[in-house]
């Protein structure tokens, strides 16, 4: 009659003991979960890669981030990615576990800068340092576009002047021409000229005087002859 009830009481005393590890389990979980509610937190695994971390995109190296903290501290902090690089996912690792944000989701915001982030937390609910972290993307090249050929340099040609350009003063020469004297006609001697009376005209008249002289010594003799055939007769 009494083993019954010590049955009842070992029974009671199971029960509760596994109802205690499953609310510990479950309150381990909830406060992991609760180490920031912007991740999602993968327990008990390591990754390296994006493709470890089953996230897309490839990973982008450190340089083409600004960021803060990261490994062996508590918080990471990303100000800024570089000019065309998307970021799709950033893991962080710490503990026994990593945290997995993606931008733009549960109150991640789409763009930088992302702030305190972090690592799950350890077996003793305690914030885990990062151990490492990296970025999952994608970076576009920027597309130059094409260079346009150059315009040929198109040269001007200096229009003459229209008025022709003043040459410098010369010094002004005053000549004064030298006055001119009338010369005295020169005197013609002997026959020639108009025999000295008359005004030069330009023209010789001498020969006249000549022939006027043999005409009246041809009518002298004509006269003689004509007196000397008369006596004859």
């Amino acid at each position: 009659m009494q083993i019954k009830p010590r049955r009842r009481v070992r029974s009671a005393v199971t029960v509760v003991a596994l109802a205690a590890v499953a609310l510990v389990g479950t309150a381990g979980t909830a406060l992991a979960t609760r180490s920031d509610d912007r991740a999602t937190q993968v327990v008990g695994s390591n990754a390296t890669t994006c493709e470890g971390a089953k996230v897309p995109g490839k990973l982008i190296p450190t340089s083409e981030l600004t960021f803060t903290g990261g490994d062996n501290e508590l918080y990471l902090d990303i100000t800024a990615v570089a000019k065309g690089v998307t970021v799709t996912a950033i893991v962080v690792k710490g503990g026994h576990g990593y945290n997995v944000y993606v931008p733009g989701e549960k109150g991640l915001p789409e763009n930088p800068p992302w702030k305190q982030l972090r690592s799950p937390l350890n077996k003793g609910d305690q914030q885990a340092a990062i151990s490492h972290w990296f970025v999952c993307g994608e970076k576009k090249t920027p597309t130059s576009e094409p260079t346009k050929p150059s315009e040929p340099t198109k040269t001007t040609t200096a229009k003459p002047p229209t008025t022709a350009p003043t040459s410098p003063d010369k010094p002004s020469q005053t000549s004064e021409a030298p006055s001119s004297t009338t010369a005295p006609a020169p005197v013609v001697d002997g026959n020639g000229g108009n025999g000295g009376d008359l005004a030069d005209t330009g023209f010789d008249n001498a020969w006249l005087l000549w022939a006027g002289g043999l005409l009246v010594l041809a009518g002298a003799g004509v006269l003689v002859l004509l007196r000397v055939r008369r006596k004859a007769n």
